[in-house]
């Protein structure tokens, strides 16, 4: 049975997740995040292997047919998706793995790996969500609009999810994150894998 444990973490544009994960993991080694696979290009400074695995589409669509995928997705064009065989690898290596997916994902994850525990990070309100994507400056009306109206359509799906974490303060909202995979760890079954032969020894003195 593997140590770590498989986290998904799903949240709307704007919410702050990609920025959340990024420190989490900074602060905590024993977390990665699941390298997926994909169809397309790689770009400069990306290594296979290390950002995305990177395969050709028909090797992608065949991978489909062996259902070697946890879950995938095409997105303009290219395929995306997390084999099973890359996060059980991961899993084994005494790491914490996150996938960072939409709720449509996380569904498709929880019929295959039911153990999976699900994290949604939601903004602290509609407003700030607004201010927040009008705030990076980097799309047009329309594209903001449209990102507006798929978030309402994900944080619909809060309800679908183990934890609920609001990211109103930054550090704050890390540390609420963190103390999720911390609780985890603590868990009976996990400390009975890290401690087998002193728990057993106590149990048998």
């Amino acid at each position: 049975m593997p140590l770590g444990s498989l986290y998904i973490i799903s949240a709307p544009s704007g919410a702050g997740k990609t920025s959340l994960i990024s420190q989490l993991i900074k602060q905590d080694p024993a977390i990665k995040v699941a390298i997926s696979h994909t169809t397309r290009p790689m770009r400069d400074g990306e290594e296979d292997g290390k950002h995305y695995h990177f395969i050709k589409k028909d090797e992608f669509e065949n991978k489909i047919e062996q259902k070697s995928f946890l879950e995938y997705a095409q997105v303009f064009g290219n395929y995306y998706g997390t084999s099973h065989q890359s996060i059980d690898q991961q899993l084994k290596s005494n790491h914490d793995i996150i996938l960072e997916i939409d709720w449509q994902g996380a569904q498709q994850v929880r019929q295959l790996r039911p153990d999976a525990i699900s994290i949604f990070i939601l903004p602290p309100s509609v407003q700030a969500l607004e201010q927040r994507l009008y705030g990076r400056g980097q799309d047009s009306q329309s594209v903001i609009e449209n990102r507006l109206q798929q978030a309402h359509e994900d944080m619909s799906h809060y309800q679908e999810f183990d934890y609920i974490l609001i990211n109103d303060d930054f550090d704050t909202a890390v540390k609420d994150l963190a103390s999720i995979f911390i609780c985890q760890r603590m868990k009976l079954t996990k400390q009975q894998q890290r401690h087998q032969e002193f728990l057993i020894s106590i149990t048998n003195s």
